[in-house]
């Protein structure tokens, strides 16, 4: 069934302990992700529009979709006239699905918690959702999110629980808001990410707003 197969990814994803066996993990999985999550109501690539659109009227610039996986964000945000998006993924396997999505203008490969390839204050915001999960980005990657983000534009994502403390995203938040560099918007409370399977796993979306 799709549902074991999903739960038997998911736990391959969760076990990686370096980016090279993440990124193998994401290889074996790029052909069935969109049916094996779906078979699971794995919500967060759609919801997450619900806080873009509420934030960031379209036409304003171009999104960063970081961590975009299969692309299943991008056509529901160029539905709703979101035409500039652009993704980041560490697996070609699944950015070469993206593409297949003609929702993004550009897919680079690039490992969230190290350099990014674009400029300083390039993007209008980015979002981001299953990302910042357990053995998968870590919270510093956020200060290379900020800072290609645009005074005024926004930092959209999601947090998994089982990292958010020991993660140390708290500290990151703190420190971000200490020097100036954000301002917290919105914070939702603890929901579950998958509809229908794992009902203990839950994520914090947060909105801050780029200074």
């Amino acid at each position: 069934m799709n549902f074991d197969k999903a739960n038997a990814a998911l736990d391959s994803v969760y076990a990686a302990e370096t980016p090279e066996a993440l990124a193998k993990a994401y290889a074996e999985w790029a052909a069935t992700y969109d049916s094996e999550t779906a078979s699971l109501g794995y919500l967060l690539p759609f919801l997450i529009i619900a806080w873009v659109a509420r934030h960031v009227p379209s036409g304003e610039g171009q999104l960063l979709d970081a961590g975009c996986g299969t692309g299943l964000s991008g056509p529901s945000l160029k539905a709703l006239g979101y035409g500039e998006i652009a993704g980041l993924d560490l697996s070609d396997d699944m950015l070469k699905i993206a593409g297949s999505r003609n929702a993004y203008c550009e897919l680079k490969k690039a490992m969230l918690g190290g350099p990014l390839p674009w400029p300083d204050r390039h993007f209008r915001a980015f979002f981001s959702t299953g990302v910042f999960t357990i053995g998968h980005a870590p919270a510093s990657g956020l200060h290379e999110l900020v800072r290609i983000t645009k005074s005024g534009g926004h930092a959209i994502f999601t947090v998994r629980d089982q990292v958010f403390e020991s993660g140390g995203f708290q500290a990151v938040f703190d420190e971000l808001t200490q020097a100036r560099k954000w301002r917290l918007v919105e914070q939702s409370p603890w929901f579950r990410c998958y509809a229908i399977g794992d009902p203990e796993a839950l994520v914090k979306t947060f909105v801050f707003e780029v200074v």
